[in-house]
């Protein structure tokens, strides 16, 4: 009697533990997600002159937010807010490159994701983003004060790493393709050349 309680215990106690992954497997998914993060970006020239001469934005943090919508199941739309702050340089040649002044960029963009499940590892989901929105540079030195806005085009993608069905960490490199805006920024019809400016960033995710 005591060897058949004992058996029936331990068949309920492995189909308990057995059910775990199930019912966590059969979790609501989250529809609406919000992903506050912080990396660093690394900005493009602005514009490159004669023997190696150039102007940008120094490397720095960046800090923001972007929030999605799943629309299918591996499918979802997202807007992002970022902003950084960082210095401006001049690039000469030999010297290197020489801070005068501060250089803040605001970014914002939208787009869509798409996720591409691992059946190995179902907790782990890369993923890739495209979209477009605009960066607003607010450009200060002893030489010029002034704003552009431009338009930036993205492309990035990353890995988002589920910890429970409502929380997770999202790693991301996002590159922002644009031009600086030297008519709004100078008067002067300066055709700029086009940027990279990627952004490595760690977040964490909270889903509804």
């Amino acid at each position: 009697m005591q060897r058949f309680v004992l058996r029936t215990s331990v068949i309920g106690l492995a189909a308990s533990l057995g059910a775990i992954p199930l019912a966590a497997q059969q979790a609501k998914p989250t529809v609406f997600d919000v992903q506050p993060y912080a990396g660093y970006m690394m900005f493009g020239k602005m514009i490159e002159g004669p023997i190696g001469t150039s102007v940008s934005s120094a490397s720095g943090p960046v800090y923001g937010a972007q929030m999605s919508l799943t629309m299918a199941k591996n499918f979802a739309l997202y807007g992002n807010v970022g902003y950084s702050s960082t210095d401006l340089k001049v690039g000469l040649p030999i010297i290197g490159g020489i801070d005068v002044g501060s250089s803040k960029a605001l970014l914002y963009d939208g787009g869509v994701e798409l996720k591409i499940p691992l059946q190995s590892a179902p907790t782990v989901t890369p993923f890739v983003q495209g979209g477009i929105g605009a960066m607003r540079y607010e450009v200060s030195s002893s030489f010029l004060n002034t704003n552009a806005t431009n338009v930036a085009y993205n492309v990035g993608g990353g890995v988002d790493v589920k910890l429970s069905p409502n929380f997770g960490v999202k790693v991301m490199a996002k590159d922002y393709l644009g031009k600086f805006d030297f008519k709004e920024a100078t008067s002067f019809d300066l055709n700029g050349k086009t940027m990279n400016n990627v952004a490595l960033t760690l977040g964490v995710h909270f889903g509804f």
